[in-house]
């Protein structure tokens, strides 16, 4: 989940147990985005692993050692009783480690203790429905309603964000265990991937065998079953040869993939498919899309083109569309 996010959901959850006290929300809301703090340990991460991005800020070890600091600091900044400032935090902290163990980015709640991954797999790390959603009602809140509206309309507000985020979840989840339950009916797929709709997603398999990257993939959605697909791409893990230009689509694919994956590491850390197509002038073009970094029909991706000389490839990196929608 993204920040914004992070920080309205614990403060929709800190109203939920406090009602309006200030204080306490504003706690409550800091603490849903202090595990994202990580990121400012990144120079001593290689050395000290337990410091990663999803590391020890997001366990319940960590999100507890700040909310018991946050309980005797909160009350010299705020007054108000030190055990509802530990409780706030504390809840603030978990519902940020519930958020992203809810999407396809684990984390690891019992470090120290355990590394064992949560993962659900029932939403994007960052999905640009709810960040739009945070924002505008950060907005709403803070700026527009704040001291300027009666209270009603504040409280009023609070309850419909409230009712969203419950309904919203409550549909991924729901949907997630639904195609769970369903997947090996649809074919040789393994995994599912979450789109931005909450209504589609994605599932697909991959195999490295023989020296060859193998993706195949298909569109669910909800009440109509499998709508795109099954679609298959297959890459060379190692270089293309060299001097000539490929002979067709399956040749442009496989060449592409290793040049591909070197220029671009959202390839290996993420779920990605390939197509190819022929140039007007002749020559090849191919596109490696990831599946999981789209926006507006749009995902991150890298174009090989080979020149019909047998010249070297131009590879470049960007958002594309492809010709099926992955969204």
């Amino acid at each position: 989940m993204d920040l914004f996010t992070h920080v309205l959901v614990a403060y929709l959850v800190t109203f939920g147990i406090v009602g309006f006290k200030p204080g306490y929300l504003a706690a409550g809301a800091l603490a849903g985005g202090l595990p994202d703090a990580d990121a400012l340990f990144f120079p001593l991460a290689r050395r000290f692993p337990v410091l990663r991005h999803h590391g020890i800020t997001h366990s319940v070890f960590g999100v507890s050692v700040v909310a018991g600091a946050g309980a005797l600091l909160a009350p010299l900044l705020a007054p108000g009783s030190p055990l509802v400032y530990l409780l706030v935090m504390e809840v603030g902290g978990l519902c940020h480690i519930a958020q992203d163990g809810f999407t396809h980015f684990s984390v690891p709640p019992l470090l120290p203790f355990s590394d064992r991954r949560l993962e659900l797999d029932a939403d994007r790390a960052i999905n640009f429905v709810t960040m739009g959603v945070s924002i505008v009602s950060f907005y709403i809140l803070l700026g527009v309603e704040r001291d300027r509206l009666p209270f009603a309309i504040y409280l009023t507000t609070v309850y419909v964000l409230m009712a969203f985020f419950a309904a919203y979840f409550a549909i991924r989840l729901a949907g997630r265990l639904a195609i769970g339950r369903k997947l090996r009916a649809l074919g040789e797929f393994d995994v599912v991937a979450p789109t931005t709709n909450p209504f589609a997603w994605l599932v697909l398999s991959e195999r490295d065998a023989n020296g060859v990257h193998r993706t195949t993939w298909g569109r669910y959605v909800f009440g109509r079953g499998l709508v795109a697909g099954p679609f298959t791409a297959e890459g060379l893990l190692t270089g293309p040869p060299a001097g000539r230009a490929p002979s067709g689509e399956a040749e442009a694919l496989a060449w592409s993939y290793p040049l591909a994956r070197s220029a671009s590491g959202v390839l290996d850390s993420t779920y990605h498919f390939g197509e190819a197509k022929p140039e007007p002038g002749g020559g090849w073009t191919a596109v490696w899309y990831s599946l999981e970094f789209t926006f507006l029909g749009r995902a991150a991706g890298v174009r090989v083109r080979f020149p019909p000389d047998g010249g070297p490839a131009t590879v470049h990196r960007a958002f594309y569309r492809p010709s099926v929608r992955i969204g």
